[in-house]
């Protein structure tokens, strides 16, 4: 892992993706929102994030980020914030309608549409299931789900790459038996698998694989959240993690984004409160670990 030396608590260190990709932050500003909020409050949110110090954000189609996203790097670049998109590094992801092999090109094409890009950083699989094309909605209907094609699907994104659609491709929510799929016949492994993971659900064994295998294990919900598989506000609840917060002099979600970082993955936040936005920064000048 590349990480500078001496970090200030406003910069955040990289990690070079493999697969010929980019550096990539390894804290990156998730975009995501339950419930969902209003595009202008996502673009504000985003400026705010990108004057912060934030370089990495992540979207998706299902979010209904990708237009905010861009109007936001673009508005950033108007006004002096960054210099050119160039700085940044931007992550979306396939739809379980879009995941079927046919159906994955004229997707990102969609979302650099949405975004005003020529290309994007980084694009994962968001879900290892395919759903009825032309559906985009959370929860997927029972009925409306359909097994993967992974050969035709991963062709098709190992295609984006090569076109120059995007810089690196990757997973998200794939357990290791389905890596191991995808790793047996990939020209172009995955250079990310994109899971929940926090303090109280380490995933060892995925993270153990991912190691093994040249894959940079991101984690979403670091701090737990409602409505996801496994999370919930326990997290922050936690008696312990509190205990290591109070002696450390730090808050409990900075103890659960270092705890993050020390174990070798990258981490999303998602807060929109320009505090916490700042708070999330400051994690890399100061160590977990007694030595």
């Amino acid at each position: 892992m590349d990480t500078s030396s001496e970090a200030s608590p406003l910069s955040v260190p990289d990690h070079v993706l493999s697969s010929g990709g980019r550096p990539m932050p390894l804290l990156g500003f998730g975009t995501a929102a339950s419930p969902p909020v209003g595009s202008q409050v996502t673009k504000t949110a985003i400026l705010q994030a990108i004057e912060l110090g934030y370089r990495h954000f992540d979207t998706a189609c299902l979010y209904g980020t990708e237009q905010p996203l861009g109007e936001a790097i673009a508005e950033a670049v108007s006004v002096g914030l960054i210099e050119s998109r160039d700085e940044l590094f931007i992550t979306s992801k396939l739809w379980c309608s879009d995941a079927h092999g046919e159906l994955v090109l004229p997707a990102i094409h969609r979302s650099l549409k949405n975004l005003r890009l020529d290309y994007l950083d980084l694009y994962l699989i968001h879900w290892p299931v395919s759903s009825k094309p032309g559906i985009y909605e959370f929860p997927i209907k029972q009925e409306d789900f359909f097994p993967m094609d992974f050969n035709a699907v991963w062709k098709a994104m190992e295609d984006c790459q090569r076109l120059g659609l995007t810089k690196s491709i990757g997973v998200s929510n794939f357990s290791c038996k389905k890596m191991a799929h995808i790793l047996a016949f990939a020209k172009i492994p995955p250079a990310v698998n994109q899971v929940e993971l926090n303090p109280l659900w380490q995933q060892k064994k995925l993270r153990d694989f991912c190691k093994a295998n040249g894959i940079l294990l991101t984690a979403y919900a670091p701090l737990g959240a409602r409505g996801t598989i496994w999370g919930t506000n326990r997290v922050l609840e936690c008696e312990l993690l509190n205990e290591i917060a109070k002696e450390k002099g730090k808050t409990v979600a900075q103890i659960c984004l270092r705890w993050g970082f020390e174990q070798g993955i990258s981490i999303l936040v998602k807060s929109f409160n320009k505090e916490r936005m700042k708070s999330n920064l400051e994690i890399f000048n100061w160590s977990l670990s007694q030595r």
